[in-house]
């Protein structure tokens, strides 16, 4: 696992694309691994495509590919999980030292005879090369990955043939994401969250990273002691999780305890792809403190904030973790609490990041999510977040494109007024214009004037001021009431 540092150690992409893929959508897919792995605190320093008609199910490359992901980590590209022989070690330390000059850890290579008594014993064949006998290139130790992330989900045999392979750390896509929820988790019910991901994870890998492998051969026919060993280590983990989830299932009860008191009010949700700017939107609508930063994940925890200004009755506005493609299910499973939020809001609005190519696929990831948690039927509407990163003919053709959507961005008052403008509207009716007269004997009325419309002019007289505004007819209807009631 990597742990947060200065340092950033290095890594290697791998993708594969698959029959189906375009191009652009497979590009799409590295850049956003890339961007994943950045945010956990890795520094890329190269990447591994190959096109495929299936994956490897021994090492996910083939042949070719994975000597040259090897040279990237300065490993010798095989998949063989033992040395059978000490004249095979010494082969290949000799290997070893011919490339890199030295080999630093002779203890490395000592092998056992007794401890491999059959040459055939557990060997994995790994398939023909497809990369033919070209001359390896070596890298300097300091300029090796220290870690090889694969945008794929590995198996736990995947995973172990691609550390003997490479001699790095491998992670695959589900685990960089639980890794990145597990660091930007702040809440309690979030770590407990993140931690139930975490340990589902865990718990099938555990004989692949060898957890009481010195034990696995004791007893008779390799039964035993060993095996009772792996299994109470699963043991503990499913008793560990039945703990997180008892106390999860106390903090759920609090959270719906007051969602039921929120029932009869009026609830919008934010939800999209992670980093859309729905945080940054969530700011600019509540005048809050939300937590905003440009990386994925950012936020985690459900934030409920009244709309601002306040209409009467509240609006409350949810801000709710950002979806991604390939979302792990443990994770979709571990937050079901926080996604409650998105299935029981009177409105969705869909917030995409319209500046990037591949918004339309993130469009369909959110639906999907939200499908699947049975908010499919909720009222939505679509906010095309990020218009200043585009220029007037893209706006012009998106506006076209989406012709119901509306075209922000949340650094722009304006748009964000825009935005509050379709959000009362929803509640409230399609905005109207009216005049409307305020005595200055009900002076106390303008607040409400400039909080609940727009004021598209106004004209002093000798008793009071006329309002030209523009509001929802409910929301003009409750001004006149209180101009009354002042009066």
């Amino acid at each position: 696992m990597v742990e947060p540092s200065e340092r950033r150690p290095k890594a290697v992409l791998v993708a594969v694309q698959l029959p189906g893929v375009s191009d652009e959508a497979h590009a799409a897919d590295v850049a956003e691994l890339g961007r994943l792995a950045t945010t956990l605190g890795l520094d890329i320093i190269g990447r591994i495509s190959q096109r495929r008609d299936r994956i490897s199910p021994a090492s996910v490359l083939g042949g070719g590919k994975l000597r040259e992901l090897a040279d990237w980590t300065g490993g010798d590209g095989d998949t063989t999980p033992t040395i059978a022989s000490r004249d095979k070690a010494q082969q290949r330390k000799d290997r070893l030292a011919a490339r890199d000059g030295d080999v630093e850890d002779d203890d490395a290579l000592e092998v056992d005879d007794d401890e491999f008594p059959d040459d055939d014993d557990d060997t994995i064949v790994d398939e023909p090369s497809d990369g033919g006998d070209a001359p390896r290139r070596v890298l300097p130790p300091d300029q090796r990955a220290e870690v090889v992330v694969v945008d794929h989900e590995l198996s736990p045999r995947m995973q172990r043939n691609l550390e003997r392979a490479t001699g790095a750390e491998v992670l695959d896509r589900t685990h960089v994401i639980v890794e990145i929820f597990h660091r930007h988790a702040k809440s309690r019910e979030a770590r407990l969250q993140v931690e139930i991901a975490r340990l589902s994870y865990v718990a099938p890998r555990l004989r692949e990273a060898g957890a009481g492998g010195d034990r696995q051969r004791g007893g008779i026919g390799g039964k035993g002691a060993g095996e009772s060993a792996l299994e109470l280590d699963r043991r503990k983990i499913r008793d560990r999780i039945a703990e997180l989830r008892r106390e999860l299932v106390g903090i759920e009860r609090e959270h719906a305890t007051r969602r039921a008191s929120r029932q009869q009010q009026r609830r919008v949700a934010l939800v999209g792809y992670t980093n859309a700017g729905k945080s940054s939107l969530m700011r600019a609508l509540t005048s809050s403190g939300v937590y905003v930063a440009d990386k994925l994940f950012a936020t985690l925890d459900t934030t409920v904030r009244a709309l601002r200004p306040e209409t009467e009755p509240r609006i409350l506005v949810s801000d709710t973790v950002g979806f991604i493609k390939k979302l792990p299910h443990e994770l979709v499973a571990s937050f079901r609490s926080t996604l409650d939020e998105a299935l029981e809001a009177s409105l969705l609005l869909f917030i995409v990041d319209a500046a990037d190519p591949t918004f339309r696929d993130q469009l369909q990831v959110t639906r999907d999510v939200l499908t699947g948690i049975g908010a499919g039927e909720v009222p939505w509407r679509l906010v095309l977040n990020k218009r200043d990163r585009l220029d007037e003919a893209a706006q012009a053709a998106l506006q076209v494109e989406y012709p119901e959507a509306i075209l922000v961005s949340a650094r722009d008052e304006a748009d964000v007024r825009r935005v509050r403008e379709l959000i009362v509207a929803f509640f409230d009716g399609a905005l109207e214009v009216e005049e409307i007269f305020v005595p200055y004997a009900a002076h106390a009325v303008v607040k409400h004037v400039y909080d609940d419309a727009t004021v598209l002019a106004e004209q002093h007289g000798d008793t009071g001021t006329a309002y030209t505004l523009r509001a929802p007819k409910s929301v003009l209807q409750r001004l006149r009431e209180r101009i009354d009631a002042a009066g």
